[in-house]
């Protein structure tokens, strides 16, 4: 990466938290993996722009992100980088697989020759149109309409560096045969039920098309250098060696705890389970190009189960880009609000099937209405009521009513129902779920009254606290892997031993025992006073201050 992440771009990061914590908390066996994608164009193009090389500006945004990651409070289990010598290493073991197995075949092209740089302009060393839908594009990419791209097929193509207009000049190149694993992509494709439709959908449109050959390796110095005979000078294409830093970054992670080997059990182990999150933009390099170099290694890997792609988040009808600044960095979000707001938000909002566009109004909505009046609300008024009448003790009781059992019930149900919800990857709706349980516990206390219920008969209100106490140690657990923060504060409050990070799932449905000890609560979240024009106010000055300090 070349610049820190925006809310758009840490939504996968999100999502892939999210699902680690839930599974962590089933008891499942899960390693969280990612890293920062030091290599490519992008970057080089940056640090010519900073004056500076691409690994002083890598080892400057790496630490950066490393930094913001922990206080959002994602839960890597290995967070690297591609400029790491196990994942150097492990591409170009993987490609010369590849390469021995006779998927790759070396071609004499014509490419985009920059002269006033004196450079070759791959990916996204050039700009220009699309030749599909006219939009801008990048020599890699259109955003646009998503399709892959050459640079010589840009339409008015210029160097991103002068805006110079480029000539053509003969190289020669290492091609990775794609066209030969169409029917084995298209039985993949179909055959995975548990695909985001439009991972699926993208994707064999764009085998039935006809895949292309793609070139492996690019002239620019910054990268891993392409390790086939001959190919000095060369080095890979950033997508096929990215993605390969999965299965790298796994290996680091077992390396370090001193279990060279554990690695294959997570990608050779057909009861092994993999879980990707991206954007849509990144379609065809995870349902495409990954699983064609697993396949083409010879080696049998576990293809990925889910591939979850959201659409865009948008910010004012546009994408986000710091040279416009339209959009929020995740730095500047956490000088805004804590965490957690954001976490829940995002996750709340997912565009799971369409784009969306991101608003303070919709923003202090879910602040304000979910988390402070209906999650918050219900839990603090619950156990400050137990605090005051019931000396901070979970109520005793004889027996559960019918009205405790049904409500009981319902929330039993609705934490099945987030469990299908995680594990299909639909967290948005998971994230309502989480919320229509807090406000099945308010609408249950509204209706029993225990404030009024107590000066007539102690017993039915120790009956309604009890029951609402049981809703709240749900709640803790339930909500762990979206407010992981805040959970942990509840489960203190609970009075609950070890982290509830520590817990079970099934946890979630057992009952506090009647006589324990809670303490005293504090409000878990503060409503938002603001409107959208002070938070854009506050915004910019955040930005003013940031450009003072470099």
């Amino acid at each position: 990466m070349n610049y820190l992440p925006h809310l758009g771009t840490v939504l996968q990061v999100l999502s892939a938290d999210v699902v680690a914590r839930y599974f962590r908390l089933k008891g499942e066996d899960v390693v969280m993996v990612s890293g920062s994608d030091e290599h490519g164009t992008p970057i080089e193009i940056e640090a010519v722009r900073q004056g500076i090389s691409p690994k002083e500006l890598t080892d400057k945004i790496h630490a950066e992100v490393v930094e913001l990651f922990k206080r959002w409070g994602f839960s890597f289990d290995n967070y690297t980088r591609t400029e790491n010598p196990t994942h150097i290493e492990f591409v170009q073991s993987h490609q010369l697989k590849v390469y021995n197995n006779g998927y790759v075949f070396t071609q004499e092209t014509e490419m985009l020759y920059c002269e006033h740089c004196n450079r070759f302009l791959p990916d996204r060393f050039v700009e220009g149109k699309c030749p599909y839908c006219g939009e801008p594009a990048r020599g890699d990419q259109c955003d646009a309409c998503g399709r892959l791209l050459e640079p010589t097929q840009l339409v008015e193509p210029y160097c991103a560096i002068c805006k110079g207009k480029p000539v053509l000049r003969k190289t020669t190149q290492w091609y990775f045969d794609l066209p030969k694993f169409s029917e084995k992509l298209t039985t993949y494709i179909n055959a995975n039920e548990q695909l985001s439709p439009n991972a699926k959908n993208f994707s064999l449109n764009l085998i039935s098309e006809g895949l292309k050959p793609r070139a492996m390796t690019r002239d620019v110095s910054w990268g891993i250098p392409a390790p086939f005979p001959g190919a000095q000078g060369k080095t890979f294409y950033v997508w096929f060696e990215n993605v390969l830093g999965y299965i790298s970054a796994t290996i680091e992670y077992f390396k370090k705890s001193g279990e060279q080997e554990e690695w294959r059990d997570f990608w050779f182990n057909k009861d092994a389970k993999t879980f990707f999150f991206i954007g849509k933009d990144n379609i065809p390099f995870h349902v495409i190009i990954f699983p064609a170099l697993l396949l083409a290694s010879g080696e049998d890997y576990i293809l990925p189960c889910n591939v979850s792609a959201t659409e865009f988040l948008q910010f004012k009808g546009e994408k986000a880009s710091k040279s416009l600044r339209v959009g929020i960095w995740i730095d500047e979000a956490l000088e805004l609000f804590p965490p957690n707001y954001w976490r829940y938000f995002l996750v709340a909002t997912r565009p799971e099937s369409k784009d969306f566009n991101f608003s303070w109004e919709i923003f202090i909505e879910k602040i304000n209405s979910d988390l402070n009046d209906t999650f918050g609300n219900f839990i603090h008024r619950t156990l400050t009521f137990i605090n005051t009448q019931f000396k901070g003790e979970i109520p005793e009781i004889e027996t559960l009513d019918k009205s405790a059992e049904e409500v009981l019930d319902s929330v039993r149900e609705k934490t099945y129902t987030i469990e299908k919800e995680i594990e299909d990857c639909r967290l948005q709706s998971a994230a309502n779920t989480l919320i229509s349980i807090s406000r099945l516990g308010n609408q249950y206390l509204n209706e029993k009254e225990p404030w009024n219920l107590i000066k007539r008969n102690r017993a039915e209100a120790a009956n309604v606290l009890y029951t609402a106490a049981q809703i709240v140690k749900t709640l803790a657990i339930v909500s762990a892997p979206f407010i992981p923060f805040t959970a942990e504060e509840i489960w203190k409050t609970l009075n609950l031993p070890g982290s509830i990070h520590n817990q079970r799932w099934t946890e979630a449905l057992k009952p506090l025992q009647p006589k324990h000890k809670i303490s005293k609560p504090k409000p878990l979240f503060k409503k938002i006073e603001a409107d959208g024009q002070k938070l854009d106010a506050t915004l910019a000055k955040i930005r003013e201050k940031s450009a003072k300090e470099i």
